[in-house]
């Protein structure tokens, strides 16, 4: 990687630029709307389905010379894998965004969309930053899943319209050593190994009740490194800057509370796998509720949907800021230290 080193000046620049990014609503400090609870609203319309993501996609390649839209695979179902691309200089450090690898986790997609529209304004300090980052967005690897159109039945889910299973009923988070469905085959040969990032967010969500440690506090997120022992040691350090940057941008705003994921050590996961494989530094990053789910209280209402979405926009974009400046080489990760771990309220 080739470190470029920006002005101060750009700091903050792409989160004060482009589209907006939701609603805030006020006295609510942790993205903590309404659970479900079986009078909640789910409102999943006022998401992106297939067909509108694409427009979205498409519409922003075509007002952006630094974009290049490029399907890199098909779905289960014949549906085409859409990777984003700004890549402007091959010894800018890359960093990658992956969403919805589970159907049913949808603001992440929704972030990701508001991430490539802020990317797609043209304006100079965004010019600046893209000159110096090369950004890779791979929105909704479960496309087949989010739209519902799968081998089985979804009648046991609140609203039955997305699932965290692929059409085959397969989970893609664990599919990647064997990589059997096309999905994930596609997303590592045509991805992973033709743009060789230096950095990956894969962004998910969790349950609505999950805490911070064993406080009653409800967090809007949580964030954790590669677990896996054979990951690289400076790959982990990386990994663990990286959450750094997302932790302190998301802390500051003032409406996000993280906690330590306490994920698995499994090589089947993109966050342990791809760290080993390819020597990339990862950082999971799980939004509070789902869109869908057989648990009610999985299920987040949409009133915190302009927050959560903003939160996902904030990680991605700090993250650029600081591979723009260099600043992440010299982040802090003394606070994982002490970031309690998740765990899940009554």
């Amino acid at each position: 990687m080739k470190k470029k080193v920006l002005s101060m000046a750009l700091a903050g620049t792409l989160l004060a630029t482009g589209a907006a990014t939701g609603t805030v609503l006020a006295g609510d400090n942790s993205a903590n709307g309404p659970n479900y609870e079986g009078n909640e609203t789910i409102k999943n319309e006022r998401l992106h389905n297939y067909e509108e993501m694409v427009k979205v996609l498409e519409k922003a390649d075509s007002q952006s010379e630094a974009m290049e839209l490029e399907t890199y695979g098909e779905s289960v179902k014949g549906r085409d894998l859409y990777l984003a691309k700004f890549v402007s200089d091959e010894d800018n450090p890359t960093v990658l965004f992956l969403t919805q690898q589970h159907g049913n986790e949808t603001l992440t997609t929704e972030g990701a969309l508001k991430l490539i529209q802020n990317l797609t304004s043209n304006g100079k300090k965004t010019q600046e930053i893209l000159d110096n980052v090369n950004v890779l967005i791979a929105p909704r690897l479960n496309v087949d899943g989010a739209e519902g159109d799968v081998n089985f039945s979804l009648d046991d889910y609140v609203s039955g319209t997305h699932t965290r299973y692929n059409a085959n009923g397969v989970d893609l988070n664990r599919d990647h050593i064997d990589r059997e469905q096309p999905e994930t085959k596609a997303f590592h040969e045509n991805v992973l190994q033709k743009y060789s990032p230096d950095y990956m967010i894969d962004l998910h969500h969790q349950g609505t009740q999950t805490t911070l440690g064993d406080s009653d506090e409800l967090v809007s997120g949580s964030i954790l490194y590669p677990t896996t022992e054979n990951v690289d040691d400076e790959v982990l350090q990386r990994s663990k800057q990286l959450g750094s940057v997302v932790y302190n941008a998301v802390s500051d705003k003032g409406y996000g509370l993280l906690s330590k994921y306490p994920g698995g050590t499994a090589e089947t996961i993109s966050r342990n796998g791809l760290a080993v494989e390819y020597d990339v530094a990862t950082l999971l990053f799980e939004m509070r509720g789902m869109a869908d789910h057989q648990n009610e209280d999985y299920v987040l209402g949409q009133k915190s949907n302009g927050k959560l979405i903003k939160q996902a926009v904030t990680a991605m974009e700090a993250t650029l800021e600081a591979l723009a400046d260099g600043s992440i080489n010299d982040a802090d990760t003394s606070f994982w230290d002490d970031l309690p771990e998740s765990g899940y309220g009554e």
